[in-house]
């Protein structure tokens, strides 16, 4: 019987199984998408994130990242992280990493999705597979999620998040967090010779509309593009429990408030991390308080901006307050870090 199945090989799925395999598991994952995978992603770990790569053994090549700078056209404000240096990474360079060092710990990559499964008092079937426990990591539009009844209603506006990179040189080791009327910009570096560049918006429209929206930001971006335009969304995802008999979900399936504050990978691989933990420790339904508490500070952070984002007074705001109050800023910014 396998002890770890893993459903998604996304970065938190990998991570899972790896930690798994790592504590003397038999881990196995189910992904239908060959490797390396992209999706529509900010691309920018924080220095948590990048320490949890590290402690998987995993290095993968990037552009370093100081801080966190908000602007408007107007006024510019950032902050240094701390503690450490975060990681700019190509997505599929990540996911290629990843799946390395999945392979190299002994992790094994099924072919496939997982569709359904039948839970038993000592174990869970899935894909033709037996299993102590399975992972549901199958993203932010999770179909193990739906299945369990885990999902709740969504009531706050949709929004929706576009990426694309561009082939120039960066300008800057901060992820640079643009502010406008319609949404925001989020624009990372990833490597010496590229820079991605997300929109963020309830709006729905085309990428270079979007874009448009940010002058000062577009006037800098005189490379040419070298992505096609990904998107991804709604992006909120509101979850009941993470924890479900032998089920337990990790990454945006385990859920998702906004990519705003552009935690989505760095939370998923901690909280691989504390879910090998709790099962290694015999006390799975822990899982979910050691989400809860992992996820905090984002989940506040985030539905505070997202607040002031939905009220046309307040969201012009934002930098203008944080260009006032730097240190406020710094804190925010190190309380995510």
């Amino acid at each position: 019987m396998i002890d770890v199945l893993v459903a998604g090989g996304g970065p938190a799925g990998l991570a899972t199984a790896i930690h798994a395999a790592l504590a003397g598991m038999e881990a196995v994952v189910v992904e239908p998408r060959a490797a390396p995978v992209d999706k529509a992603c900010g691309e920018g770990l924080m220095p948590t994130g990048a320490a949890a790569l590290r402690a998987l053994g995993v290095t993968a090549p990037g552009h370093p990242l100081r801080g966190i700078v908000y602007a408007d056209g107007r006024h510019r404000v950032g902050a240094e992280f701390r503690h450490g240096t975060g990681l700019g990474v190509r997505r599929t360079t990540l996911h290629a990493a990843l799946a390395g060092r999945a392979a190299e710990v002994g992790v094994k990559l099924v072919p496939g999705r997982v569709e359904g499964l039948r839970q038993y008092g000592d174990h869970v079937e899935a894909a033709g597979m037996r299993a102590r426990w399975l992972v549901a990591a199958d993203g932010l539009h999770s179909p193990l999620r739906a299945l369990l009844g885990l999902e709740l209603p969504v009531r706050a506006p949709r929004r929706y998040g576009q990426r694309r990179h561009y082939r120039l040189a960066p300008w800057t080791d901060f992820v640079e967090v643009h502010w406008a009327r319609g949404g925001e910009a989020y624009v990372t570096p990833v490597a010496d010779d590229l820079v991605g560049v997300a929109v963020l918006s309830g709006e729905r429209r085309r990428y270079d509309e979007h874009l448009a929206a940010f002058p000062h930001l577009l006037a800098r971006l005189d490379g040419p593009a070298a992505t096609p335009v990904r998107g991804a969304g709604p992006l909120r995802r509101r979850v009941r429990a993470r924890v479900a008999g032998r089920v337990l979900l990790v990454g945006d399936a385990a859920g998702y408030v906004d990519a705003l504050t552009g935690e989505g990978v760095s939370l998923g691989l901690t909280s691989a991390r504390a879910l090998v933990a709790c099962l290694r420790a015999g006390r799975p339904q822990a899982y979910e308080g050691a989400w809860r508490r992992l996820s905090l500070r984002h989940r506040l952070l985030t539905e505070a901006l997202l607040a002031a984002r939905r009220r046309p007074g307040t969201a012009g705001l934002v930098v203008p307050a944080a260009r006032r109050l730097p240190a406020v800023f710094a804190a925010a910014v190190n309380a995510l870090a």
